[in-house]
């Protein structure tokens, strides 16, 4: 799964800069400066937070960041969308439609 800086920050993209900021306070305090009560590192998620925090609250960088999101939910609506419309193009089978070898015994049997 791919994390946005939203993510990260527990917020929705349409967040306020200061909703933000008290989101960046409550997540580092949880996580108590990067230590684990049963000891991990969580350095590395620290820091994943303090990026985000640093992109959300610049608003030039959270404009960027955030055409920069749209992009990529276009592309992957995209290849979504032609993936769905190469499995519709195969026709569905019907019921009706009798495997060939089976309309052959059928028709010997039949005859």
């Amino acid at each position: 799964m791919i994390y946005t800086h939203y993510d990260y920050l527990e917020v929705a993209p349409g967040a306020p800069r200061e909703r933000i900021e008290a989101a960046y306070a409550r997540v580092l305090e949880r996580f108590n400066d990067g230590m684990a009560p049963a000891g991990q590192d969580l350095s590395g998620l620290v820091r994943m937070i303090h990026s985000a925090y640093e992109v959300l609250s610049d608003p030039a960088s959270r404009e960027a960041y955030d055409a920069q999101l749209r992009r990529d939910a276009e592309l992957a609506d995209a290849e979504l969308r032609a993936e769905l419309d190469r499995q519709i193009a195969t026709p569905p089978r019907r019921v009706q439609d009798v495997p060939a070898p089976l309309s052959a015994v059928f028709a010997a049997m039949a005859a």
